[in-house]
C-alpha cells in the first residue's frame, strides 16, 4: 500500500518563491488600484454595473481564454474593484493571485451554490464560515487537511452588512469540488453527515490562497440548484437576477467595511 506522501496533492512545498511569481508577471502594483475587491460571479451583474456606473478597466489579464478586465469603480458612496474569476478553482485563484499582486488587499466574493438540504430556498443567503477541500488548488497554498476557514474579519463583515440590511441568512460549512458531475449519492450524504450546506467550486481554494497570501477573504452565497434528492433540481436558479444584483451590492458593502 502506498504511504500518504507518495500522492503528488499532498507533497505540500511552503516554499513561497515560485518561478512563475504573480508580482512579476503584473509587472508590480496597478497605480489607482483600490485595496477592496469584489469577485463576481455573475455575468450579467458586472454587464449592468459596467453599463450603469462607467468603471475604469484598470488592468486587462489576458489568458488563453480571454481577456479578464480588472474593474475600479466608485458607487453608492464606495471606492473598489471587481472582476470575474472565472469558473473552477485553477482560473479563479490564479486571478486572485494577479489581483493581489497588482494592490487588493481585501475581499468578498459573491456567488451561487448548490444545496444540500432542499429546505433552504433558492436566493437565501449562506455565509461560509469553512470549506471541505475537495479540490485540488488548496493543496498547494496549505498543508494536507480536511477543512479551511474564511477570514474572521472577513465573516464578521458580511454578516454585519446582511444584518444591517435584515437579510437572513445561514452561517453554514460547504463542499469545494472540482467534478460537478461527480456528485454521487454517496459523497452528498456524507458531506451532508459533517455539516456541509453547500455545494460549489471555488470557496476552499480562495480561502487558502488568502491565507498564503495574507490578505482577507470571505463569500457570500445564495441557495441555488437542489442535490440532495434522487435527482437534480435546477430550480432555475441562474435565472434569479435581482437576487443575484443586491448580492453585489452586499458583498461591496461589506468589502468596503474591512
Amino acid at each position: 500500500m502506498s504511504s500518504a506522501g507518495s500522492y503528488p496533492i499532498l507533497e505540500f512545498d511552503p516554499n513561497p518563491e515560485a518561478v512563475i511569481s504573480p508580482v512579476d508577471a503584473m509587472g508590480g502594483a496597478a497605480d489607482g488600484m483600490p485595496e477592496h475587491c469584489v469577485i463576481c460571479f455573475f455575468g450579467e451583474v458586472i454587464a449592468k454595473v459596467v453599463e450603469e456606473h462607467q468603471p475604469r478597466i484598470v488592468r486587462n489579464i489576458r489568458s488563453e481564454m480571454m481577456q479578464h478586465p480588472i474593474y475600479a469603480v466608485e458607487a453608492n458612496g464606495m471606492r473598489f474593484a471587481f472582476f470575474h474569476p472565472g469558473i473552477g478553482a485553477p482560473l479563479a485563484v490564479a486571478l486572485l493571485e494577479e489581483v493581489i499582486a497588482l494592490g487588493c488587499r481585501k475581499f468578498i466574493a459573491c456567488g451561487g451554490a448548490g444545496v444540500l438540504n432542499r429546505e433552504i430556498a433558492v436566493g437565501h443567503v449562506l455565509v461560509p464560515t469553512a470549506a471541505v477541500r475537495d479540490e485540488g488548488t488548496s493543496y498547494h497554498y496549505l498543508p494536507p487537511g480536511r477543512e479551511v476557514e474564511a477570514s474572521p474579519a472577513g465573516i464578521q463583515a458580511i454578516t454585519a452588512t446582511l444584518d444591517a440590511h435584515g437579510v437572513d441568512y445561514l452561517p453554514c460549512k460547504t463542499w469545494t469540488t472540482d467534478a460537478v458531475y461527480r456528485e454521487t449519492p454517496g459523497k452528498i450524504a456524507r458531506r451532508r453527515a459533517e455539516g456541509c450546506l453547500t455545494v460549489e467550486m471555488e470557496a476552499a481554494s480562495f480561502f487558502a490562497c488568502a491565507q498564503f497570501r495574507g490578505v482577507t477573504f470571505a463569500q457570500i452565497l445564495y441557495g441555488g440548484d437542489d442535490v440532495s434528492g434522487s435527482a437534480w433540481d435546477d430550480r432555475q436558479w441562474i435565472s434569479r437576477t435581482s437576487i443575484r444584483e443586491r448580492l453585489f451590492w452586499l458583498a461591496a458593502e461589506a468589502c468596503t467595511r474591512l
